[in-house]
């Protein structure tokens, strides 16, 4: 409804519907973790998926500047070790809400197990998985005496053991979510990589909802994939023997919407302008990089 005040005060519009400010919804993922580097011949366990949150009706208020950081993935390694965890993504909200990166997938013989993080990074040959932390994802995947690795945990599963003795583990599953208007997966784990020993061809372990894929053998070496820009995926792991790097953690992203009939945000930085808008009735904010918006 529009009201125009005449007497040579400009038109206004007003909306009788809209309170002073929004309460918001949230989506937070943080970076995923990168894939092992294992030795050897043994399978590199895949990165874990970056922390996810989610949540409606948090309360926001005018004039403040909420800062939003979006978390980078974990780069790839290039030599043999235990991948790196991802970066943190969060909203600043005089409590900081943060989602914990994603840990890394451990080489086999680099340490006694995977890294944790929001979710934890897969195991590699005897070692045990990364722990995941509740309510962001799940725990990595542990492998039992195999010379596969284990997929990295995700948001929304546990990373698969090696289901067959040498091959590589999948990742753990990611969450859908539709705050975009689209049916969207993120947080996904990383595969694991095969044993690689004699002339038998091991199955790699694949990388879901943005994780990348475990570095295989058939007939030539494939290198391990990474995990998908601002999916908050889990890189796949590798093994000396591909002569390629792990896969690197995909970084993360913040997603915030809000009914779009309250006012637009007062400013905005570092939003992306193509995925930005008012879709099904809602205002949505969409950051791939870090920024600001105050209300």
């Amino acid at each position: 409804m529009s009201i125009t005040l005449l007497g040579g005060f400009n038109s206004a519009t007003y909306n009788p519907f809209a309170g002073p400010t929004p309460t918001i919804e949230y989506l937070i993922v943080a970076g995923g973790g990168a894939g092992g580097f294992a030795g050897s011949g043994y399978g590199g366990g895949g990165g874990g998926g970056g922390g996810l949150l989610t949540a409606a009706g948090l309360n926001v208020s005018t004039g403040v500047s909420y800062t939003i950081t979006v978390g980078a993935g974990a780069p790839a390694l290039s030599a043999a070790a235990s991948g790196a965890a991802g970066n943190n993504s969060s909203i600043a909200v005089g409590t900081t809400i943060t989602a914990t990166g994603g840990g890394g997938g451990v080489g086999f013989g680099f340490g006694t197990g995977a890294a944790n993080g929001g979710s934890g990074g897969g195991g590699s040959g005897s070692t045990n998985g990364g722990t995941g932390i509740s309510g962001q994802g799940y725990d990595g995947g542990t492998t039992p005496g195999s010379g596969g690795g284990s997929g990295g945990g995700g948001a929304g599963s546990v990373g698969i053991r090696t289901p067959i003795s040498n091959s590589g583990g999948g990742g753990g599953t990611g969450v859908c979510s539709t705050i975009t208007g689209q049916r969207v997966f993120y947080a996904g784990g990383g595969g694991g990589a095969p044993y690689i020993g004699g002339t038998t061809d091991y199955l790699y372990g694949r990388g879901v909802a943005g994780g990348g894929d475990g570095a295989s053998w058939n007939s030539v070496y494939i290198a391990a994939g990474s995990g998908l820009a601002n999916s908050g995926g889990g890189g796949g792991g590798t093994h000396q023997n591909a002569g390629t790097p792990s896969g690197a953690g995909g970084s993360g992203i913040v997603i915030i919407r809000y009914p779009a009939n309250f006012d637009p945000p007062a400013s905005l930085t570092g939003t992306d302008g193509v995925q930005s808008g008012i879709a099904n009735g809602y205002r949505v904010y969409v950051w791939t990089n870090s920024g600001t918006i105050t209300f």
